[in-house]
């Protein structure tokens, strides 16, 4: 296999684990710091069977957040709740290959994670801010069910083929991408069909240098 020059990490349950919430996520943590977390959760669970649905799902559960602050926000979902072992994992890999975020949740939680951890970029779903408040508006950048597709962008960007990138990530969304990266990597998996196809399962995050330095040879 080629040698890895870049790791891209998931977001939520991977890189931040985020409790009492589905799939750990910034979404979930935002909405319940928000006070929106019932409709948030109903609006989930409509809509999470529709994989052809994620960007109208990503704009009306931003719509929850209209005229809230952002401060107030951020005062309980940060600092990010780090799961055991990413800081010294990433300090070890920080400088050997090209490290970055991706992640079908928020970029308000993503960049805060990508500038404490100095990785090299994130990319995110944006939830607008003006005045210091959510408008309420959204960008979709990264459908939760088409990881491959954000991925294979993000590596011809950086002059990278996909056999280079190893892709770190714990849930079924993350499917997709795993299977195009040329080392897959599962964090604490909670899908069986992502530990299935990963080339290494892991639920030690500071494993996760050994395992992308010795890539798919290792037995």
């Amino acid at each position: 296999m080629a040698p890895i020059r870049a790791v891209v990490f998931d977001l939520d349950g991977t890189l931040v684990r985020y409790a009492g919430v589905e799939f750990e996520s910034s979404w979930g943590a935002i909405a319940v710091a928000a006070g929106v977390h019932e409709r948030s959760d109903e609006l989930l669970r409509e809509y999470l069977p529709r994989r052809d649905a994620y960007p109208e799902w990503v704009r009306k559960d931003a719509e929850l957040l209209a005229g809230v602050s952002v401060e107030a926000v951020a005062s309980r979902i940060f600092p990010p709740p780090y799961a055991a072992g990413v800081r010294e994992a990433v300090r070890r890999l920080r400088g050997r290959y090209l490290l970055g975020i991706l992640s079908s949740g928020v970029d308000l939680v993503a960049e805060r994670v990508r500038e404490e951890l100095g990785l090299d970029f994130a990319v995110a779903n944006r939830l607008l801010i003006e005045d210091g408040r959510f408008t309420g508006e959204s960008e979709t950048r990264v459908d939760l069910w088409r990881k491959d597709e954000v991925l294979r962008e993000l590596a011809e960007a950086r002059g990278l083929s996909l056999s280079e990138v190893c892709y770190v990530g714990d849930h079924m969304n993350d499917v997709p991408a795993m299977r195009v990266a040329g080392l897959g990597i599962a964090f604490n998996p909670k899908d069986d069909e992502l530990a299935r196809i990963a080339h290494r399962v892991t639920r030690d995050f500071s494993e996760i240098p050994l395992l992308v330095e010795r890539g798919r040879a290792l037995p």
